[in-house]
């Protein structure tokens, strides 16, 4: 069983759709024993980092979150939840993070002619080889919806990067975490493999 983070941050149903049409069975909850007893979690979000952060504390995940990634349980955060695993944000200046993996996220640059937030689809690269992307060839297309992107402090736990107005990490693996900035549940026939390598990790 999957379980699917709920702390009202949005874009929790159409991952729940996307599992449903792999019929992998899954549940949305914030419940802690629910979730440190399922096989895998994953950690959606849409929204800012520093009221995603409170939302978080709020429901007690914070540390609920750190045991699931302590457990070794595979864990897949997807766009702001790739953000909120890092350390700090630009978004949300002196909130800390989950400072599960180095690194802080920042904002796009307004000034090279693109349009802030990056809505739309755009091509990876895959600097170093990632259990996500078994199957998917380089340049394939996946979806974003993002005014900022990480900065890994380690650029070994980097296993896509994308250009828009700058070199960003788009997905990083780590151990048991894995996480993507754009939306692979919304990013079709790759999106779809990208949740079915996660399922099979």
């Amino acid at each position: 069983m999957i379980a699917v983070i709920d702390y009202d941050a949005g874009n929790v149903k159409s991952v729940e759709k996307a599992l449903l049409f792999l019929n992998e069975p899954s549940v949305v909850t914030r419940d802690k024993e629910v979730l440190l007893h399922a096989d895998k979690v994953i950690f959606p979000g849409v929204g800012a980092f520093g009221d995603a952060m409170a939302r978080l504390r709020e429901y007690g995940l914070v540390e609920t979150i750190k045991e699931i990634v302590a457990k070794n349980t595979p864990f897949l955060g997807i766009c702001l939840g790739l953000q909120l695993l890092f350390e700090s944000s630009e978004e949300s200046p002196g909130v800390e993070g989950l400072g599960i993996l180095k690194g802080k996220i920042v904002e796009i640059p307004k000034d090279r002619g693109v349009k802030v937030p990056q809505i739309g689809w755009n091509t990876l690269q895959f600097p170093h080889q990632g259990r996500l992307f078994a199957g998917i060839h380089e340049d394939a297309y996946v979806y974003f919806v993002h005014s900022y992107y990480l900065q890994a402090k380690e650029e070994t736990i980097v296993t896509a990067t994308t250009e828009y107005a700058t070199y960003i990490h788009a997905s990083v693996e780590c151990g048991n975490v894995f996480a993507c900035q754009f939306h692979p549940e919304k990013s079709s026939e790759v999106g779809l493999q990208i949740l079915r390598n996660f399922i099979a990790v």
